[in-house]
């Protein structure tokens, strides 16, 4: 499993900030080839191939998180309105839901949320879904 780290940027070398504004110059245009983009920041070709995919700038779409949730639902009426009751205590949108009819009293449901605002963990809105009456096999599928 890769590791991720978030550091500040005076303890890097020069070379990988370099990286990210030649790579900023072929996103945007303004370098044609790497040659002229390389050229353009001070660094060898190999120093930017060495590093273009494992340095970024954190960007806006990096601080939306998301989460797939599954579960099953007891078929009984204002069970699945608990469960948003639920997402929505914890500042949490949701964002798709998708429920399969009841099959012998029991429904399959999917719901993917944004947890970018989340208050607590993914992990206490888990255990909370858990340990709710008519809520049954509550499982994280991922989170982005």
């Amino acid at each position: 499993m890769e590791k991720y780290y978030i550091v500040d940027s005076s303890i890097l070398p020069e070379s990988f900030d370099k990286v990210i504004q030649a790579r900023e110059l072929l996103e945007t245009g303004k370098s044609s080839n790497v040659s002229e983009a390389v050229k353009v920041v001070g660094i060898s070709r190999g120093t930017y191939y060495k590093y273009k995919d494992l340095v970024f700038l954190p960007d806006d779409n990096m601080t939306d998180r998301k989460a797939l949730i599954s579960m099953m639902l007891n078929h009984e009426q204002g069970i699945l309105s608990k469960v948003l009751a639920i997402i929505s205590e914890t500042n949490a949108s949701i964002l798709t839901i998708n429920q399969n009819i009841p099959i012998h009293n029991i429904a399959s449901v999917v719901i993917s949320i944004d947890i970018s605002h989340l208050t607590g963990t993914v992990d206490d809105l888990m255990d909370t879904l858990k340990q709710t009456n008519d809520i049954n096999n509550v499982q994280l599928i991922s989170v982005e």
